[in-house]
Order: structure tokens, then C-alpha cells, then sequence
């Protein structure tokens, strides 16, 4: 049963998420919600290496490992946007409910993958086979991709919805046969010997994209404090790359969870391309027919078949780039 705002508004509210709870951000302070991902490291970099404040913001970062929760809570005006997937947010966004990417923190590049039986080998020869994987998600978005670049179409398989996590422990239980799933399981199922990583996000670049969505409202209203935000961001990555390992010792403490060892941010790591000031501005120039415009194009193609809009989108609907020229 799809749960309207409202009812998700207040499930998160009954979930305790304090952040949540405190009400929308004033001038001068940001709220935003997430996962626990790596590809989320330099919000939390720029947020206690002093960037952010550097250019006079306050940004509260807050993992809710449910993403309608944090969705909804921005819907609701609670966060002021989140972190996501450019197809997750795509979900959300209505004609009641606008909120815009200004930011592109990374791609999967190797973090997101297939499990499946050694003797598998393609994408193809999964036709027939059960496939374990989180139902509207970005691992059935990726993986409709998958199957489509092979001929194949969800009602070749047998999908059986779990989240990621679970999907990978049934492949590494031996209760399914196919896994779609990501990091640290994508490793641990290669320690273990265990069947194969048939294909990973490295194969499809550019597809699995996260962004800072902001609500619409409060980009109008804190045009300063967007552009402190990519400022921040743009330094971030310049630190990564020019000093890594002080780089995952401080994202691995902000981001916690089972990112919290430096050693497992660093592996991770080696599964996105973090975004900065160059590639934001090639990923999305070209509007509709640029690298952002074909996915969200795709993104229409696929959510939009499985009937998860609700507006057709567009390019100017999903992202305001304007802040990366500043």
C-alpha cells in the first residue's frame, strides 16, 4: 500500500528522529537527511573541517536510514532537502512537492553490484532466475537498466523484494540464486568465495548519481547559503584529493555506522567518483540533452512504466544548477 506524505510525515515524527522533529532550517543553517553511504563523506568533510562555516552555514546532517522518512520529512518542510539518488528524489517531486538538485556528490563506480552463481555469464542468462532486490529502489531502477541493455524486461525474472542488505544474505545463505545489492557486501561475498559479483556499477557510469536536493522554497528564500553550501562541497573535494587519507578519517568519524573504520571508508571509497566543481559542471551542462537530462529522461522511462511519478519531469522540474557558477 503507498503511503501518502502525510501518513509518512508522521511515521517519521513517531520514529523519533529529533532533527526531524526540531522544525525547518532559519538563515544561516541548513537541515538535510540521508542514508549511510560514502558517496555522502564530503557533506560531513565540509561540515567539521569548518567549510561550511567559512562562508558564514550551519549544516545539520542527520542519518535516517529510511529514505521516505527523510523524504518526507523535506516534503513536510521539516528537513530542508536531503541526499539522494537523482531517481529516488524523482519519486517525491509533484506539482505540491518541489525540491531541486543543486549539487552532484557522486557517482557509484563499483559500490553497487549483481550476485550470482559462477556459471552465470551475463545479464542475459539470468532469464528465468529468482532475483533478490529492494523494490523501488535504486537497485530495481539499476537494475531495469541492466536487463534492458540485455533484452530482458522484470517479467523475464522472478523478483523477490527484500533490502539490499537482506538480499545479500539470502545470496550468501544460499536462499536465493541472485542478488542485487552493494558495499561492503559486493567485498565480503568476494572474500568469501562465494558465487560472483556478475556485474557492478563500474559498467554503467554516470547512472547511479547522488545529489543535494533542496526544497524549492528554501532555494528561493537562501540564495547565500546554497552557494555557501557548494563552496564548501568544492573544497571538500579538493581536500580528498589532495590529502585522501585525512580525508577518510574524517568522513568515516561523521558518517558512522558501518563506515566508522577509516580502512572500510577508504575501501568503500574506491567504489564512487566523488564529484567537484569540474565534473558538477560537465555532468550537468546540456540541459535536457546533457548527462543529468538523459537520466532523468531514463528515470521518467523506468519509474514512470512502473507507474512511481507523479508528474512527468522534467530537467528544469529536478535540478537548479546555477549555484555552480558562483
Amino acid at each position: 500500500m503507498k503511503m501518502t506524505f502525510s501518513k509518512l510525515r508522521k511515521a517519521a515524527l513517531a520514529a523519533g528522529v529529533a532533527l526531524v522533529a526540531a522544525g525547518s532550517a532559519h538563515a544561516g543553517e541548513m537541515k538535510l537527511g540521508m542514508t549511510t553511504w560514502v558517496g555522502y563523506g564530503p557533506l560531513f568533510l565540509a561540515r567539521d573541517m569548518g567549510y561550511f562555516k567559512e562562508n558564514g552555514l550551519d549544516v545539520k546532517l542527520e542519518i535516517i536510514e529510511e529514505s521516505a522518512l527523510y523524504m518526507a520529512a523535506a516534503a513536510a518542510g521539516e528537513l530542508d532537502g536531503s541526499a539522494s539518488t537523482i531517481d529516488e528524489i524523482m519519486k517525491y517531486r509533484s506539482k505540491d512537492v518541489c525540491f531541486k538538485g543543486v549539487y552532484a556528490l557522486d557517482d557509484s563506480h563499483g559500490g553497487d553490484g549483481v550476485l550470482a552463481p559462477k556459471d552465470v555469464a551475463s545479464v542475459a542468462d539470468l532469464k528465468g532466475k529468482e532475483v533478490a532486490m529492494n523494490e523501488g529502489s535504486v537497485s530495481q531502477f539499476w537494475f531495469n537498466i541492466l536487463l534492458k541493455q540485455a533484452g530482458l524486461t522484470e517479467k523475464d525474472v522472478k523478483i523477490t523484494n527484500m533490502t539490499a542488505d537482506d538480499a545479500a544474505a539470502a545470496f550468501m545463505a544460499d536462499r536465493v540464486p541472485v542478488a542485487v545489492t552493494w558495499e561492503p557486501h559486493l567485498t565480503l561475498a568476494k572474500k568469501e568465495n562465494k558465487g560472483q559479483v556478475l556485474v557492478d556499477s563500474s559498467k554503467t557510469p554516470g547512472l547511479i548519481v547522488d545529489v543535494v536536493a533542496l526544497n524549492c522554497d528554501y532555494i528561493a528564500k537562501n540564495k547565500k547559503d546554497v552557494e555557501a553550501l557548494v563552496a564548501g562541497l568544492y573544497k571538500a573535494n579538493e581536500f580528498i584529493k589532495s590529502n585522501p587519507e585525512k580525508a577518510y578519517e574524517v568522513m568515516a568519524k561523521g558518517v558512522g555506522g558501518w563506515l566508522s573504520d577509516p580502512k572500510d571508508f577508504a575501501s568503500s571509497a574506491a567504489g564512487v567518483n566523488f564529484y567537484g566543481k569540474d565534473r558538477n559542471a560537465e555532468f550537468f551542462k546540456g540541459g535536457d540533452e546533457g548527462e543529468a537530462g538523459k537520466l532523468i529522461k531514463l528515470g521518467t522511462e523506468i519509474w514512470g512504466g512502473f507507474g512511481k511519478l507523479k508528474m512527468d519531469i522534467k530537467y528544469d522540474d529536478l535540478v537548479d544548477p546555477s549555484f555552480l557558477a558562483k
